[in-house]
Protein backbone atom coordinates (compact mmCIF):
# COMPACT_ATOMS: atom_id res chain seq x y z
CA UNK A 1 0.00 0.00 0.00
CA UNK A 2 1.31 3.44 -0.92
CA UNK A 3 0.30 6.53 0.99
CA UNK A 4 -0.21 9.71 -1.02
CA UNK A 5 0.38 12.94 0.81
CA UNK A 6 -2.13 15.80 0.48
CA UNK A 7 -1.01 18.54 -2.00
CA UNK A 8 0.32 20.83 0.73
CA UNK A 9 2.88 18.17 1.69
CA UNK A 10 3.93 17.01 -1.79
CA UNK A 11 7.24 18.90 -1.63
CA UNK A 12 8.31 16.62 1.22
CA UNK A 13 10.72 13.77 0.79
CA UNK A 14 10.53 11.40 3.73
CA UNK A 15 14.29 11.24 4.05
CA UNK A 16 14.53 14.98 4.60
CA UNK A 17 11.53 15.40 6.86
CA UNK A 18 13.57 17.18 9.53
CA UNK A 19 14.66 19.80 6.98
CA UNK A 20 11.01 20.37 6.07
CA UNK A 21 9.62 20.34 9.61
CA UNK A 22 12.20 22.46 11.51
CA UNK A 23 11.74 25.84 9.77
CA UNK A 24 7.96 25.54 9.85
CA UNK A 25 7.89 24.70 13.56
CA UNK A 26 10.42 27.45 14.32
CA UNK A 27 8.31 29.99 12.40
CA UNK A 28 5.27 28.96 14.41
CA UNK A 29 7.10 29.26 17.72
CA UNK A 30 8.75 32.60 16.82
CA UNK A 31 5.45 34.35 16.18
CA UNK A 32 4.66 37.00 18.68
CA UNK A 33 1.80 36.12 20.99
CA UNK A 34 1.56 32.46 20.06
CA UNK A 35 -1.49 31.20 21.84
CA UNK A 36 -1.95 27.65 23.07
CA UNK A 37 -5.02 27.43 20.87
CA UNK A 38 -2.96 28.25 17.76
CA UNK A 39 -0.39 25.59 18.59
CA UNK A 40 -3.13 23.09 19.33
CA UNK A 41 -4.58 23.60 15.83
CA UNK A 42 -1.39 24.11 13.82
CA UNK A 43 0.89 21.49 15.36
CA UNK A 44 -1.04 18.51 13.91
CA UNK A 45 -0.58 19.93 10.40
CA UNK A 46 3.17 20.07 11.02
CA UNK A 47 3.30 16.60 12.52
CA UNK A 48 1.16 14.88 9.88
CA UNK A 49 4.00 14.54 7.33
CA UNK A 50 6.22 12.98 9.99
CA UNK A 51 3.59 10.38 10.81
CA UNK A 52 2.79 9.68 7.15
CA UNK A 53 6.45 9.25 6.30
CA UNK A 54 6.77 6.66 9.01
CA UNK A 55 4.26 4.52 7.09
CA UNK A 56 5.09 5.52 3.51
CA UNK A 57 6.95 2.91 1.52
CA UNK A 58 10.02 4.43 -0.15
CA UNK A 59 10.08 1.61 -2.72
CA UNK A 60 7.61 0.27 -5.26
CA UNK A 61 7.96 -3.17 -6.77
CA UNK A 62 7.88 -3.76 -10.52
CA UNK A 63 5.13 -5.89 -12.05
CA UNK A 64 7.50 -8.85 -12.45
CA UNK A 65 8.93 -8.46 -8.91
CA UNK A 66 12.54 -8.26 -10.13
CA UNK A 67 13.11 -4.55 -9.59
CA UNK A 68 12.34 -1.89 -7.00
CA UNK A 69 11.99 1.81 -7.70
CA UNK A 70 13.15 4.18 -4.98
CA UNK A 71 10.40 6.80 -4.90
CA UNK A 72 12.76 9.30 -3.26
CA UNK A 73 15.60 9.11 -5.80
CA UNK A 74 13.89 7.64 -8.87
CA UNK A 75 16.57 4.95 -9.10
CA UNK A 76 15.58 1.43 -10.11
CA UNK A 77 17.34 -1.37 -8.21
CA UNK A 78 17.58 -5.07 -8.80
CA UNK A 79 15.99 -6.75 -5.80
CA UNK A 80 18.50 -9.61 -5.73
CA UNK A 81 22.26 -9.56 -5.63
CA UNK A 82 24.01 -10.60 -8.84
CA UNK A 83 24.06 -14.35 -9.31
CA UNK A 84 20.56 -14.76 -7.88
CA UNK A 85 17.21 -14.76 -9.69
CA UNK A 86 13.78 -13.59 -8.59
CA UNK A 87 10.92 -16.07 -8.41
CA UNK A 88 7.64 -15.10 -6.79
CA UNK A 89 9.27 -12.18 -4.96
CA UNK A 90 11.98 -14.44 -3.50
CA UNK A 91 15.66 -14.39 -4.45
CA UNK A 92 16.77 -17.86 -5.50
CA UNK A 93 20.23 -19.33 -5.95
CA UNK A 94 23.58 -18.19 -4.63
CA UNK A 95 24.83 -14.63 -4.82
CA UNK A 96 28.13 -14.30 -6.64
CA UNK A 97 31.13 -12.29 -5.52
CA UNK A 98 33.31 -10.23 -7.84
CA UNK A 99 36.53 -8.27 -7.77
CA UNK A 100 35.88 -4.58 -8.37
CA UNK A 101 36.94 -4.82 -12.02
CA UNK A 102 34.77 -7.93 -12.51
CA UNK A 103 31.83 -6.10 -10.91
CA UNK A 104 32.18 -3.24 -13.40
CA UNK A 105 32.42 -5.76 -16.24
CA UNK A 106 29.34 -7.62 -14.98
CA UNK A 107 27.33 -4.37 -14.92
CA UNK A 108 28.40 -3.56 -18.50
CA UNK A 109 27.49 -7.07 -19.66
CA UNK A 110 24.06 -6.86 -18.00
CA UNK A 111 23.44 -3.49 -19.63
CA UNK A 112 24.43 -4.84 -23.06
CA UNK A 113 22.38 -8.04 -22.79
CA UNK A 114 19.20 -6.39 -21.47
CA UNK A 115 19.32 -3.08 -23.39
CA UNK A 116 18.80 -1.37 -20.02
CA UNK A 117 21.43 0.93 -18.55
CA UNK A 118 22.38 -1.28 -15.57
CA UNK A 119 25.46 -0.09 -13.74
CA UNK A 120 27.30 -0.37 -10.47
CA UNK A 121 25.88 2.30 -8.12
CA UNK A 122 28.11 5.02 -6.73
CA UNK A 123 28.69 4.92 -2.99
CA UNK A 124 26.10 7.59 -2.22
CA UNK A 125 23.41 5.72 -4.16
CA UNK A 126 24.30 2.38 -2.60
CA UNK A 127 24.32 3.77 0.93
CA UNK A 128 20.87 5.28 0.31
CA UNK A 129 19.29 1.79 0.48
CA UNK A 130 21.13 0.83 3.66
CA UNK A 131 19.09 1.04 6.85
CA UNK A 132 21.31 1.62 9.88
CA UNK A 133 18.38 1.03 12.21
CA UNK A 134 18.61 -2.63 11.18
CA UNK A 135 21.51 -5.01 11.49
CA UNK A 136 22.56 -8.29 9.92
CA UNK A 137 21.47 -7.26 7.28
CA UNK A 138 21.15 -3.47 7.44
CA UNK A 139 18.49 -3.27 4.74
CA UNK A 140 14.75 -3.78 4.40
CA UNK A 141 14.60 -7.51 3.62
CA UNK A 142 11.00 -7.28 2.42
CA UNK A 143 12.23 -4.94 -0.30
CA UNK A 144 15.57 -6.65 -0.92
CA UNK A 145 15.05 -10.30 0.09
CA UNK A 146 17.95 -12.51 1.19
CA UNK A 147 20.48 -9.67 1.05
CA UNK A 148 23.84 -10.85 2.32
CA UNK A 149 24.99 -9.08 5.48
CA UNK A 150 28.31 -8.35 3.83
CA UNK A 151 30.21 -5.96 1.56
CA UNK A 152 28.65 -4.69 -1.71
CA UNK A 153 30.80 -2.85 -4.24
CA UNK A 154 30.11 0.69 -5.40
CA UNK A 155 31.57 2.23 -8.56
CA UNK A 156 33.29 4.96 -6.51
CA UNK A 157 37.08 4.76 -6.41
CA UNK A 158 38.87 5.47 -3.16
CA UNK A 159 40.81 8.66 -3.89
CA UNK A 160 43.52 8.00 -1.30
CA UNK A 161 44.62 4.73 -2.96
CA UNK A 162 43.90 3.68 -6.57
CA UNK A 163 43.95 0.03 -5.48
CA UNK A 164 40.87 0.56 -3.29
CA UNK A 165 37.19 1.34 -3.92
CA UNK A 166 34.25 2.33 -1.72
CA UNK A 167 31.61 -0.16 -0.67
CA UNK A 168 28.73 -0.53 1.76
CA UNK A 169 28.78 -3.15 4.48
CA UNK A 170 25.21 -4.42 4.72
CA UNK A 171 25.93 -6.00 8.09
CA UNK A 172 25.77 -2.56 9.74
CA UNK A 173 25.02 -0.17 6.82
CA UNK A 174 28.30 1.74 7.03
CA UNK A 175 30.44 2.89 4.11
CA UNK A 176 33.93 1.41 4.00
CA UNK A 177 36.71 0.88 1.50
CA UNK A 178 38.33 -2.31 0.35
CA UNK A 179 41.12 -3.59 -1.87
CA UNK A 180 39.76 -3.82 -5.44
CA UNK A 181 41.17 -7.35 -5.77
CA UNK A 182 39.00 -8.67 -2.95
CA UNK A 183 35.71 -10.24 -3.94
CA UNK A 184 32.42 -8.73 -2.76
CA UNK A 185 28.74 -8.80 -3.67
CA UNK A 186 27.07 -6.64 -6.32
CA UNK A 187 23.63 -5.03 -6.64
CA UNK A 188 22.93 -3.20 -9.89
CA UNK A 189 21.00 0.04 -10.40
CA UNK A 190 19.75 2.14 -13.28
CA UNK A 191 18.13 5.52 -13.69
CA UNK A 192 14.35 5.68 -13.76
CA UNK A 193 12.35 6.28 -16.93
Amino acid sequence: MRILLPPIYRDIRCRNIADWFTPRFSALMNRQKVHTMQIKHLLPSLLLPTVLCAFAAPFTVSADGQEMTDTNTGLIWRRCAEGMTTSGGICMGMASTFTHEAALTRASAQAASSSLAWRLPNVKELSSIADKSRRNPAIDVATFPTTQANYFWSSSPYVGNAGYAWLVDFYDGFVKNNDRYNTNYVRLVRAGQ
